[in-house]
């Protein structure tokens, strides 16, 4: 078994626009997934919508230890991970407007966020869908001698799918450039992890594929980071898969549609004081990286974003419907 560690250090001196650039990340995703709530209540964006309002430590912070040449998997709750890699928050809305100029053609919608020029392999609706695909990718690679790390994002509910044990075994096997990033927010839809998992600790299960695991707070951008950038190194190098679960917590329902009777109003609360945003935020004031005018700034700018994002996806077409069948397979058969 290999060694596990609870955590990491966080560096001693922090840069201070790569300080303003974690936090600015952050916001982006928080003021995106505000607009798309309100968007949804306007029934401009229709059919699911998760959002990862409380996450955003954990998109911002693995993201930062890839590079352009990686191939990012990730869940139905990936508007943000697809913004912090690159596709732009007009191109985003478009595809849950149902757009044609979306990244999926309008065809995806919230839940199939995918580019290829950035290489974001979705945005997959099944939970665990999205690990055999990642174990895919890292084997081309491996077979096409490419020197690349494939990171795949999923929820604590999808470590109950058989996909889960299947891509965790072969990708150790085979020793594939996989990082295998958990988003624990506790809750697998509405039932809390207690309910479905003997073994809470979600490091112990790499245990068993003889797999590197580490858990960090999923609420500390530079613990995220930090464990992260050394985890990516360590597949990059070589030395197989490695598993990171970063605790965290979701400050809005599992969706829009859930009426969220599964937890208290006081526990979300509690979460709530640990807002990796507004933690953070006050980190950098007080370490005087960040002043009251750098944040308003800021804030400024994204709005701005933001507000052309949503013009742009009002602006966008729908698809013909003289192209209802393109992209359609099926099988031609002759009487």
């Amino acid at each position: 078994m290999k060694t596990k560690s609870r955590g990491t250090k966080k560096s001693a001196a922090l840069d201070r626009d790569h300080a303003l650039h974690l936090l600015r990340s952050m916001i982006r995703i928080r003021r995106l997934e505000d607009k798309c709530a309100e968007l949804y209540s306007a029934m401009k964006i229709r059919g699911f919508l998760h959002l990862y309002d409380g996450e955003e430590a954990v998109a911002v912070g693995v993201l930062e230890a890839l590079t352009s040449e990686d191939a990012i998997v990730a869940t139905y709750r990936e508007h943000g991970h697809a913004l912090i890699r690159g596709v732009s928050a007009g191109c985003i809305l478009a595809e849950m407007y149902g757009k044609q100029e979306g990244c999926s053609r309008g065809r995806g919608g919230s839940m199939h966020l995918f580019d290829d020029r950035t290489r974001f392999y979705g945005g997959n609706a099944i939970v665990g869908g999205g690990l055999p695909i990642a174990v895919g990718l890292a084997l081309a690679d491996r077979m096409q001698n490419h020197s690349r790390v494939t990171c795949c994002f999923f929820g604590d509910g999808a470590v109950a799918e058989g996909e889960f044990h299947e891509s965790m075994n072969l990708a150790s096997l085979w020793k594939l450039p996989v990082l295998f990033v958990c988003e624990n927010n506790l809750y697998a839809m509405g039932t809390a992890l207690r309910y479905s998992e003997s073994v809470t600790d979600l490091t112990r299960k790499a245990a068993g594929y003889d797999m590197a695991a580490v858990a960090v707070d999923g609420m500390d951008v530079l613990a995220v980071e930090a464990a992260a950038k050394k985890a990516a190194a360590a597949v990059r190098a070589g030395e197989g898969p490695c598993f990171l679960e970063c605790r965290t917590y979701r400050f809005r329902a599992h969706s829009m549609f859930d009426p969220e009777l599964y937890r208290t109003k006081a526990e979300v609360e509690e979460w709530k004081k640990r807002c990796p945003i507004e933690t953070y935020a006050q980190k950098l004031e007080s370490d005087g990286l960040m002043t009251e005018g750098d944040l308003e700034d800021m804030e400024r700018e994204i709005a701005r974003e933001i507000n052309e994002a949503v013009a742009f996806a009002e602006a966008c077409t729908w698809e013909p419907v003289e192209d209802l069948t393109r992209f359609v397979l099926s099988e031609r058969r002759t009487a």
